[in-house]
């Protein structure tokens, strides 16, 4: 982690931002901008932007910047992602975009506590470094990442700590998609209080 990161939230480790289509979860299809925040303990094995780690490794960027940048694209909507990006305090980059009119997105580990003012929150969940109550509280999506059999559990578990109008997904981790999709299917027809979330950018070959 960086100990350079203003308490503020003024200066944030920007690994990288662009402007795409979401590809994952209750907004698939959507138009969106990327900030992506560099720092993560979480520690998945399986992912996919380990560069993004270690947050020396991303320049200090102000948050002002961050919002100039994400006024220029047509979709007023932004997902702040990571790296895990609750390990900042993200009230002051929130504010400033909502003021610009963009809707705010998070997709977070739920490990460290909310801050920021949140227009969609999108819980995923890891069996490394659980989940706070208030980030459970808060979340209107909950994704799971589907990796073995034992994950349906795990799943389940976590289900019953959201608030009932919270959309619950499924998602097969990309490198076992082929042995694990079947098994979502069925289980999703089987309990249908889920429904199926996959990386469709990577089918479209997008970031």
């Amino acid at each position: 982690m960086s100990n350079q990161v203003p308490e503020d939230g003024t200066l944030l480790p920007l690994m990288e931002d662009f402007y795409t289509i979401q590809g994952e979860g209750y907004h698939t299809g959507k138009a969106a901008y990327f900030i992506r925040l560099g720092g993560c303990d979480v520690g998945c094995h399986w992912c996919d932007v380990k560069e993004s780690w270690d947050a020396n490794l991303h320049p200090l960027t102000a948050a002002d910047e961050i919002v100039e940048n994400a006024k220029r694209h047509p979709a007023k909507t932004v997902v702040i992602t990571g790296g895990e990006p609750l390990i900042y305090n993200l009230d002051y980059l929130t504010r400033a975009l909502k003021a610009a009119g963009i809707q705010t997105f998070i997709e977070t580990s739920g490990a460290y506590p909310l801050s920021g003012f949140w227009d969609w929150i999108c819980l995923s969940p890891k069996k490394f470094k659980g989940p706070r109550p208030d980030v459970l509280n808060a979340a209107g999506e909950l994704k799971v990442i589907i990796f073995n059999k034992s994950d349906f559990q795990w799943a389940e578990e976590h289900a019953k700590f959201v608030g009932k109008n919270c959309k619950l997904y499924l998602q097969p981790e990309w490198s076992k998609a082929s042995e694990m999709t079947p098994l979502i299917v069925e289980y999703v027809k089987e309990n249908p209080h889920w429904e199926i979330s996959l990386q469709t950018h990577k089918y479209l070959n997008i970031p």
